[in-house]
């Protein structure tokens, strides 16, 4: 649970306008509780650092998602996922995935090679490596989210309309589309703040409701920082809300 958590904040984290500053930087850090009806189950987060590959500076954002409390006696959870990518264009370089959910592990690296839109996927659990044909402009899980806050049309939506992108995760590349809702003041422990409200489309089934089960509201401002999630899942309802921030490029917009 804590990995749909991690996923949905990782992926769904907007834009703004492109010929702006960037709307992030080193230092960011962002904090997120979760909690499953009335209980506390967890916390995700995500920080930005700096980084060298290949003798080149890069972003290095760190993503991580973990049960606390009781939960962890019946559900641990213990997530890792990292992402190296340009501080220019975003491109990423490469990956990391260490998960541990229930007993069910993973341990993977992916390198991106993208002068040929290639990506070598290392697996560590299992002893293989595979090389994978990737599409245009593709990104991995982590780097989407940072990619998506500096994306040149998130600003032009209207109510309806949606955005879509390629993201690389499981071996597999798939479409990500995030449907534009409307603006909305909410309440959260740092004040009242104005948000743009989306839902990410997802697959029904065995987690989710129905296509449209996620909701998300984002700062609307220059971060874009996502304050509040919610999930109608196939049993119950999953939310998460900001818990903590730090080093923000651009003022944290609250109102008053």
């Amino acid at each position: 649970m804590k990995k749909l958590v991690l996923i949905i904040l990782i992926l769904t984290t907007l834009a703004f306008d492109s010929q702006k500053e960037d709307a992030y930087g080193v230092g960011e850090y962002f904090k997120f509780r979760i909690h499953y009806g009335i209980v506390n189950a967890g916390y995700a987060t995500l920080e930005v650092k700096d980084a060298t590959i290949s003798n080149k500076k890069v972003f290095h954002a760190i993503g991580k998602g973990y049960t606390t409390g009781m939960s962890k006696f019946f559900f641990k959870v213990e997530d890792i996922y990292e992402s190296y990518f340009d501080k220019q264009n975003g491109d990423p370089y490469r990956y990391i995935r260490k998960i541990d959910e229930g007993g069910y592990t993973k341990d993977q690296e992916g390198i991106f090679n993208p002068a040929e839109n290639r990506v070598l996927v290392k697996d560590y659990k299992r002893k293989t490596e595979k090389t994978i044909v990737l599409t245009n402009n593709v990104q991995d899980i982590v780097s989407s989210f940072y990619y998506l806050r500096n994306h040149p049309n998130i600003d032009k939506l209207k109510s309806g309309e949606s955005i879509t992108i390629d993201m690389f995760f499981d071996e597999e590349i798939t479409k990500f589309k995030l449907k534009y809702i409307g603006l909305q003041d909410i309440t959260t422990k740092f004040g009242t703040v104005s948000t743009m409200v989306f839902k990410p489309l997802v697959q029904t089934g065995r987690v989710f409701k129905e296509k449209e089960s996620l909701t998300i509201w984002i700062t609307d401002d220059d971060n874009k920082v996502p304050v509040r999630i919610k999930a109608d899942l196939a049993v119950g309802s999953l939310k998460a809300d900001l818990e903590e921030y730090k080093g923000l490029k651009n003022p944290f917009k609250v109102k008053k």
